[in-house]
């Protein structure tokens, strides 16, 4: 299996406090993989220094075998090569639905309209967005929105998408929907790593699960493992509080 994504020893430091930890860990072309844990255990930031939102503070990244935090490495190329989709959708209010998985393939992939429109109604197919081409962002509801940011992160034909929690600021009955494009989206044998709180969907689709607690890796392994035989007391307390409360 190709990796595609090598994090090797990386820590990150926001002034004293250490927010990661050593960490070690690696996605396959057409893995699933899945980062549990509580509130201000690192996944988000972890995301975000996996594609240079945040700048580690220590350690390397490697895309496909490449260090991207050498200085001669090109971050914006690199970036286009990693899909990311928000908690907060940021859509861009002024565009219509199209017009926001539209943008960046022409202004960033310099690709012409007439690909850009044809690429991106495609996946708003996937999503099942394309009866909204023409509604505004205030237009839609808070599930819409997150599919039409997955739209307009897959127009960019990343080798990997990121999800940071993408249905934490969905209310109840909208997660499904996105949990729904997201389950199909990994069953195309798409490259995903995502930081999410629904465990039944982790269990579900994940090909590995990585559980981080105080900035470490606790645990990892097949999802049957984590939750059904966990070797750490830690993983084993965590799952027990969170579901519980399901």
């Amino acid at each position: 299996m190709e990796k595609i994504i090598e994090v090797q020893h990386l820590s990150k430091s926001f002034g004293t406090n250490e927010v990661l930890k050593d960490i070690n860990f690696s996605v396959s072309k057409g893995e699933v993989v899945c980062i549990i844990g509580s509130s201000g255990s690192g996944k988000s930031t972890l995301l975000r220094c996996i594609n240079l939102l945040e700048k580690p503070s220590g350690g390397n990244i490697l895309y496909k075998g490449v260090n991207i935090l050498d200085d001669k490495h090109d971050i914006f190329a690199y970036r286009t090569k990693m899909g990311m989709v928000f908690q907060q959708f940021n859509l861009f209010n002024n565009h219509n639905v199209l017009g926001n998985c539209m943008v960046g393939q022409i202004k960033v992939l310099k690709r012409s309209k007439e690909e850009a429109r044809r690429i991106a109604m495609n996946y708003l197919k996937v999503v099942g967005m394309d009866q909204y081409v023409n509604a505004k962002p205030k237009q839609l509801s808070g599930g819409q929105k997150q599919r039409v940011a997955i739209a307009r992160a897959l127009s960019m034909e990343p080798d990997v998408m990121l999800f940071d929690e993408p249905t934490s600021a969905l209310d109840p009955e909208m997660v499904g929907e996105v949990l729904k494009v997201m389950k199909k989206l990994a069953e195309a044998g798409l490259t995903m790593l995502i930081v999410t709180h629904e465990m039944e969907f982790a269990r579900e689709v994940a090909d590995r699960v990585v559980f981080m607690d105080k900035g470490v890796i606790e645990e990892e392994g097949p999802p049957e493992q984590i939750f059904n035989n966990p070797v750490k007391e830690r993983t084993r307390e965590f799952l027990k509080r969170t579901l519980e409360k399901m």
